[in-house]
């Protein structure tokens, strides 16, 4: 895929998550669509994956540690072929495969079952780890959101990465400075976000999380003898005016008449 079909992805998802929120009358489309732009950008062609063979001993790991948002997710691995878009209209139905948080049971292409924050970067370490000792040239990726960053087993799991000196492993942040209840700043302040990674020898970048050149940039930046980070600035609700940077849609989902306007904003019919 071209950084183009990522673009093409990126509108594609959104859309997919904004009708499986809406039908289920479901939460967290604004943390979906700050991080729809990471997400794209790793499976429009970045990642070594192979949707036919969901376990390919050699394939690239990706652990959704915000697994609030898993539609995004879900509606990627659809798009890439990892399952029918069919099962997108069951989402978080009650009995279906795909629930409303990150679900792996069942569900090709879903690394790690999710949700319950701080526990994805922990997941990543051991399997950067695993993959070292067997010699594998496979990366692991992990996308953490902001707020999760309150969680102690973050820090324990960042100080484990640096020590072992895991640089096949690279976190994203999806930094849209809203949790569940607040801005991040007034919820727990995180500042001086970066400087605390480096102090936990990781090696640390800052980009446009919507940037797509700057992302895959990053994303395919590798520092020997370090894992690797990247803060993504982004904005919750991004691409539909009405969401973008505002707490609510943390928890809300769309009326039929929002419904209609976030589409056409994202250009979907």
């Amino acid at each position: 895929m071209t950084s183009l079909d990522a673009l093409s992805l990126a509108r594609r998802i959104r859309a997919h998550a904004l009708r499986m929120t809406h039908a289920a009358k479901a939460s967290h489309i604004g943390s979906c669509f700050s991080a729809a732009d990471i997400v794209a950008v790793l499976y429009g062609g970045l990642l070594h994956i192979k949707p036919e063979i969901p376990d390919w001993p050699e394939r690239d790991r990706f652990v959704m540690s915000k697994g609030h948002a898993a539609a995004i997710l879900y509606a990627t691995l659809a798009e890439t072929g990892f399952f029918p878009t069919d099962w997108l209209s069951t989402y978080s139905g009650d009995g279906a495969k795909l629930g409303g948080h990150v679900t792996g049971h069942g569900v090709p292409g879903v690394e790690l079952s999710s949700g319950s924050l701080g526990h994805g970067l922990s997941v990543a370490c051991g399997m950067a780890l695993a993959l070292r000792a067997d010699k594998k040239p496979s990366r692991v990726y992990a996308l953490l959101s902001d707020g999760e960053c309150d969680e102690g087993s973050i820090w324990e799991a960042a100080l484990f990465a640096g020590h072992h000196k895991l640089d096949n492993l690279t976190a994203i942040i999806d930094y849209n400075k809203i949790q569940s209840f607040g801005s991040v700043s007034e919820v727990l302040d995180l500042e001086p976000f970066a400087d605390k990674w480096r102090a936990a020898k990781w090696a640390v970048s800052e980009v446009d999380g919507h940037d797509h050149a700057a992302l895959h940039k990053q994303l395919t930046h590798v520092t020997a003898g370090k894992p690797n980070l990247i803060i993504a600035h982004t904005i919750k609700g991004k691409g539909v005016s009405f969401m973008e940077d505002q707490l609510a849609w943390h928890y809300k989902s769309v009326n039929d008449e929002q419904l209609a306007q976030a589409l056409a904003e994202l250009g979907v019919s």
